[in-house]
């Protein structure tokens, strides 16, 4: 059963999605679940309606159309019982299930990640986020082009079309491919501006510690707290696509740098990953990790899960990393005893409301923890030749004692601990039988 939508129908309103979830063999039901609510929230921020919503538990997908026959027709039922538009899959589709599904339904069937993308689009602001946001779009647009511009052009827009334009994306796969080219180049100036801006709060000696966090968990609030950043709030999925650098202080009255970053999600696009290289490299190059999480959600243990996966991702899982509870003011008493569960399994751990204030104190404390636990008091042996290195140890940490011998320096320094590693990779490279030794953290 196929059917189609006249444009006048799409001016309307907002489009009707109907969504479906397909648990395979691998996945638990409640997984599914939880992840279908989600989907719920993710199509709402995207500007949809939910009609209905199919889930169906597979053993593996259809080879051709990822769900079988008999689901197709019960799907194509409900978009007419429903006055649906679009149906949007809570799994991540090849090209070819993408195709035929559309074909046999006779609407844009858009999959989990096409969906994030187009919230992405929608929430880029600043020209970084929409060079970014393009990029991902463009790379995850460029296999599907094939045989989706017909059906595209006569469904009006919408999810799944906005960013760069459908118009723009039924262009040869050569002038995309220049223009995704294009993009990447642009986008390295970005990361090594971004890169100076950080070498200059460096030279400050200032600790910087990355927010980071689940998306909608209250990265954004905490950053208020703490630096009365004045970033906008929204109770909205990925509101915040742009980096935020505020200085605050801990309880000892220490300065650091707190950068507010984009949030997580379960099965991050890759594309994404890849296209917000110069937005992430916030978290890579942060000297600690303040992770914020939504303690009030069903699934917090499974966002928490999420996120580690993310910066194991992005080589930053063995980051010195503070664990913030937050939304602690909406909890009853079965999700106290699971807080108390997180608070041992994620510690160091902390319980806050960043949006009431409450738990502050005990925030301040924990964040001179973690900043005085991610500087290195270590010594090395310099040869006269490596300058560069030494200006390093000027502009980025202390140099507690020198000892001039003969073939090099004998230094005692105390730095962030990413500086003593990448000093210690820059040496090793050049000398493998160079030493760096760490004294102790302080």
């Amino acid at each position: 059963m196929r059917r189609h939508f006249s444009d006048s129908r799409l001016a309307q309103g907002p489009e009707r999605a109907l969504l479906v979830g397909v648990c395979l063999a691998e996945q638990e039901p409640e997984q599914s679940e939880s992840s279908m609510e989600e989907l719920r929230q993710l199509a709402r921020t995207a500007g949809a309606e939910v009609g209905a919503v199919v889930l169906q538990r597979r053993p593996r997908p259809h080879a051709a159309t990822f769900i079988g026959k008999g689901k197709i027709e019960q799907i194509a039922q409900e978009l007419h019982l429903t006055e649906s538009d679009i149906v949007i899959f809570d799994n991540d589709l090849t090209p070819t299930w993408q195709r035929n599904l559309e074909q046999a339904l006779g609407c844009k069937v858009v999959d989990r990640t096409e969906l994030i993308l187009d919230i992405f689009a929608q929430h880029a602001k600043t020209r970084d986020g929409k060079l970014q946001v393009e990029l991902a779009q463009l790379r995850y647009r460029l296999p599907r082009l094939t045989g989706r511009g017909t059906l595209m052009s006569r469904l009006g827009g919408g999810i799944g079309t906005r960013g760069p334009g459908e118009t723009q994306l039924e262009i040869d796969r050569r002038r995309i491919t220049e223009r995704i080219g294009k993009l990447k180049r642009i986008l390295q100036k970005v990361r090594s501006h971004r890169s100076s801006q950080r070498k200059r709060r460096s030279r400050s000696a200032i600790p910087t510690l990355a927010i980071v966090g689940y998306t909608n968990a209250g990265k954004s609030t905490l950053l208020n707290l703490l630096a009365g950043a004045g970033v906008p709030v929204e109770n909205q999925l990925f509101a915040t696509l742009d980096t935020t650098t505020r200085r605050a202080e801990g309880a000892d009255g220490e300065p650091v740098l707190l950068t507010d970053t984009v949030g997580f999600i379960r099965n991050l696009p890759e594309d994404l990953l890849v296209a917000f290289r110069a937005t992430l490299e916030e978290v890579t190059e942060a000297d600690a990790l303040v992770h914020v999480v939504d303690a009030s959600s069903p699934a917090c243990v499974e966002q928490v899960q999420a996120v580690l996966e993310v910066l194991r991702q992005l080589g930053a899982g063995e980051k010195p990393t503070l664990t913030v509870l937050n939304k602690a003011d909406l909890l009853g008493a079965e999700e106290r005893n699971r807080l108390r569960t997180l608070k041992r399994d994620y510690a160091p751990a902390v319980e806050l409301s960043a949006l009431l204030g409450l738990g502050r104190a005990e925030l301040l404390e924990a964040l001179a923890a973690l900043v005085s636990g991610s500087q290195v008091r270590f010594t090395l042996r310099l040869p006269y030749e490596r300058g560069p290195v030494l200006a390093l140890l000027h502009e980025q940490g202390r140099i507690l004692e020198r000892r001039y011998e003969e073939g090099g320096i004998l230094l005692q320094v105390e730095a962030p601990r990413s500086v003593f590693e990448k000093v210690s990779k820059a040496l090793r490279e050049q000398e493998p039988a160079a030493r760096v030794e760490a004294e102790r953290f302080v």
